[in-house]
């Protein structure tokens, strides 16, 4: 990441910028959600795919904002759905401020991401970010159709993934080609790198769940079966285990009931499941790898390749 330090700056000063509102709860919940730091992933990977693709225009600071303010938008709902209490270490936004104020202030996130992206000029651009917006919410809604479905398939767990998290990958890494004005073939990888890149990324955060310390993940061990989400840890251990395991993973998905934590973190871990999921992770970053082989070998592809790999070593 230290490749992009400067830019990354860059973006914050139009994120800075862009947060301006003449009311006053809108600048305060944004900066308390950007505040709250996070991995800021998304920006990041546009940021260096434009390296990777040397393109050095203005423009990179501005299409990072928006993709770090849709992403935003996306946490700031996500949590009133999920009725979360517990992001990066501390309060989310509902907690602090209340839903009402949490849900229209990530409309205005959105609305402001955009009126940012016709700055760009571009109707690729514009295109390819709302229709990203669009299946990342259409993923939105098939999760929540999902919830305490104990019989979801691992296919139909992928597409959502792919649609809620990946999208947003996707669209980061082929926002750089567009302004690179690469080739056909070059904006292709860069959405497939993108894609598999953001995968993995959330079935490691799924495996993180049932295996990770709230002091290092930043929230509540556990989370997503008391939210009725049923991800690939517990698809794998309901087709691994005993009968008498099938029956309790499925009254805790179909309850959300947490209060035999220990008994399914038991069951995920003698069924092999955690490993499992880590290994579809695995095949995920080796697909985003593979997908750079059409990029100059650069000190920017290095680092793509690197943070591929190091998504599979993760703790929070």
């Amino acid at each position: 990441m230290a490749l992009i330090d400067d830019d990354m700056r860059g973006m914050d000063a139009v994120i800075e910028r862009r947060l301006s509102s003449e009311v006053a709860l809108i600048g305060q919940i944004s900066r308390y959600i950007v505040a709250a730091g996070g991995k800021r992933l998304r920006p990041a990977l546009l940021l260096l795919m434009c390296g990777a693709l040397g393109y050095k225009g203005e423009q990179r600071f501005n299409l990072a904002a928006v993709v770090e303010f849709i992403h935003t938008a996306t946490l700031l709902h996500d949590d009133v759905v999920d009725e979360s209490t517990l992001r990066r270490g501390r309060e989310t936004a509902n907690e602090a401020f209340g839903n009402p104020a949490s849900v229209l202030v990530g409309d205005f996130l959105y609305s402001r991401a955009f009126q940012m992206m016709v700055d760009a000029g571009d109707m690729r651009i514009m295109r390819t970010l709302a229709e990203a917006t669009n299946v990342i919410a259409e993923g939105e809604v098939q999760q929540l159709m999902n919830m305490h479905d104990a019989g979801l398939s691992e296919d139909e767990y992928v597409r959502v993934i792919r649609s809620k998290t990946a999208k947003l990958f996707e669209a980061s890494a082929r926002l750089a080609a567009l302004l690179a004005h690469s080739s056909p073939e070059v904006e292709a990888a860069c959405a497939d790198y993108g894609q598999a890149l953001g995968t993995a990324f959330q079935v490691i955060d799924d495996v993180l769940d049932y295996d990770g310390e709230v002091s290092e993940m930043g929230k509540n061990l556990g989370d997503d079966l008391r939210e009725g989400k049923v991800t690939l840890p517990l698809i794998i251990a309901m087709q691994r285990g005993t009968e008498v395991e099938r029956q309790t993973l499925q009254l805790a998905i179909e309850t959300g009931d947490t209060s035999k934590m220990a008994d399914i973190l038991a069951i995920v871990q003698r069924t092999g499941a955690l490993e499992a999921t880590l290994a579809t992770a695995a095949v995920q970053a080796q697909i985003a790898v593979d997908a750079l082989s059409i990029l100059p070998d650069t000190a920017y592809r290095q680092a793509l390749m690197q943070l591929a790999a190091q998504l599979l070593n993760r703790r929070a």
